[in-house]
């Protein structure tokens, strides 16, 4: 399978960062995933599994910030005996650092490049609008534009009130409603992965992350078990993966955003929303819920 690299987030400013490491044997390319020091990334021939050079890990012995993540762009090099290897990180444009940390090279970065990051909760329990804005504040500091979408609507009753009430406690921030079981909501989603975005999703593990994916993919792409015994989401995702999704544009899922020990995260960072973005999809009105 091959891929436009357009479609997949490469931009004019990407391009100008990649100036330099421009030769026969090197190319472009987004990591997908990382596994233990070994990545998988996206080429335009395709997705290839490569191994991390020298440069990079020397790199990384001083700052482990600079190891590649999930959403970076990188130089891959392909040798003569076809090996692959990542030879550098170009520029982010912005980072997701896991909270508990007071810097990024004690958190770790864990996604980069998102233009769109949403927050995603459960309505099958008390939403937790603490949780929500330290979760916005989180999307604030990687540069990306927050968004809140609410899941398992179809579980509680008056999901509509609810959401209301949510969209009140961050009233500078779109708050969707989506049922991904029947794709109820799901269309309003779409314009946050137009053509060369790229959607990250946040949230606390069972939030229904993963069946958001299989519903903007329209098929089954990531594996989602049933509901446990009282109700809730299973632990499913444990490691961050890039998916490219049809008609262009990517979303990254994410595991379990770990809140405890919030040191360095502003819990007011919430409400001081960036207000451009590079997608479409950018009117606001405050305290509204999308699509009601």
């Amino acid at each position: 399978m091959t891929f436009d690299l357009r479609s997949l987030g490469w931009d004019p400013y990407f391009a100008g960062a990649y100036a330099a490491y421009d030769r026969p044997s090197r190319r472009p390319a987004r990591v997908m995933r990382v596994d233990r020091g070994v990545c998988t990334v996206l080429r335009e021939s395709g997705a290839v599994r490569a191994s991390l050079a020298g440069s990079v890990l020397a790199a990384a012995a001083h700052d482990a910030v600079a190891l590649p993540c999930v959403g970076d762009w990188v130089v891959v090099h392909t040798w003569p005996d076809r090996r692959v290897t990542v030879e550098s990180v170009l520029p982010r444009r912005g980072c997701v650092v896991r909270a508990g940390a007071g810097t990024a090279s004690q958190g770790g970065v864990f996604a980069a490049n998102l233009d769109v990051a949403a927050v995603v909760e459960p309505l099958d329990a008390a939403p937790d609008a603490g949780r929500i804005e330290r979760l916005i504040a989180l999307t604030v500091d990687s540069g990306a534009r927050p968004v809140v979408i609410l899941t398992k609507a179809d579980l509680v009753r008056r999901p509509a009130a609810i959401a209301a009430r949510l969209a009140a406690a961050v009233p500078d921030v779109p708050v969707h409603l989506v049922n991904a079981r029947t794709g109820d909501g799901v269309a309003d989603l779409r314009r946050y992965v137009d053509h060369g975005c790229t959607l990250g999703l946040l949230g606390f593990s069972g939030a229904g992350k993963s069946s958001l994916v299989n519903a903007l993919a329209g098929t089954t792409v990531v594996n989602t078990h049933a509901l446990c015994a009282d109700g809730r989401g299973r632990h499913i995702t444990t490691f961050c993966v890039l998916t490219p999704l049809p008609g262009g544009g990517v979303v990254i899922d994410t595991p379990g955003v770990p809140m405890a020990g919030r040191a360095g995260i502003d819990e007011g960072a919430g409400r001081r929303i960036l207000s451009a973005g590079r997608c479409s999809g950018r009117d606001r009105r405050p305290g509204h819920v999308v699509g009601s």
